[in-house]
């Protein structure tokens, strides 16, 4: 007994830690002042009201939604098929091929940012939103790979062999056998996906233009410029999102598992 609530403890002193900023801003976005400061003297929308009615914050959050669907749908379309082929055992340099698809996640932003400015600039994609999404996507596809890849480890093979043996098709068995059972890691991985788009600054910095700023670099320009309580309610809506978006996978996860 002592044991578990040791753990329970520090389990949750963990969760307080990772937390504690968060709820320290999440208030602020509240307050009608213009700095941001404890005590906050009285509560009002006065910032969100600012979000949706100056022109440069509106057109980032807009921007962030396209930017953020777009790498959504293609980095889990490629991350997985990407993570169907390296399920098979047949494929010579498996391993080295699934280093390859997770170097983004290592590789220093910025070097990545540079590389990705001097190669769509040759295909004439700079200041565009394709090539935005384009970039995003790199970054985001690992995440999706990681996340889909777990969830095929888990299936048996012989669900699937049952399948062929019954006369269904490779693309029948896909459809109907094993994309349903890796649908929760796939889920994950498009939320991981978007998430990682939202995030993104450093790429957004070197590929974007001013019609392209989404909401992350929308705040890093104005804390450069003047830290406004406006961050801490794109910070609240940001937080609002991710939890609005991993509730909506872990309904979905619970509901796929009520049908099998």
């Amino acid at each position: 007994m002592p044991i578990k609530l040791t753990k329970f403890a520090f389990a949750s002193l963990t969760i307080l830690f990772l937390i504690a900023p968060l709820i320290a801003i999440m208030p602020l976005a509240f307050t009608p002042s213009v700095i941001l400061t404890y005590p906050i003297p009285s509560w009002s929308l006065r910032w969100f009201e600012e979000l949706l009615t100056a022109d440069a914050w509106r057109r980032a959050i807009i921007n962030s939604f396209i930017i953020g669907t777009g790498t959504t749908l293609l980095a889990t379309v490629l991350g997985t098929a990407a993570s169907l082929g390296l399920r098979n055992r047949l494929l010579f340099f498996r391993g080295t091929i699934r280093t390859l698809f997770l170097l983004p996640m290592v590789v220093p932003a910025v070097v990545l940012g540079v590389g990705m400015q001097v190669l769509l600039a040759r295909f004439g994609l700079t200041n565009s939103y394709v090539g935005v999404i384009i970039a995003h996507t790199v970054v985001a596809v690992p995440f999706v790979v990681v996340s889909v890849t777990g969830a095929l480890s888990g299936i048996d093979a012989r669900i699937e062999l049952a399948a062929q043996s019954l006369g269904a098709a490779p693309t029948t068995v896909f459809r109907r056998v094993t994309l349903p059972l890796a649908m929760p890691g796939v889920l994950s991985g498009a939320v991981l996906a978007f998430a990682t788009s939202l995030d993104e600054v450093v790429l957004t910095l070197f590929v974007a233009g001013p019609n392209q700023r989404t909401l992350a670099r929308q705040m890093f320009s104005s804390i450069r410029e003047n830290i406004s309580p406006a961050i801490a309610a794109a910070a609240f809506l940001f937080i609002v999102m991710t939890i609005l978006i991993g509730l909506i996978v872990i309904m979905s996860r619970l509901a796929l598992a009520k049908r099998r």
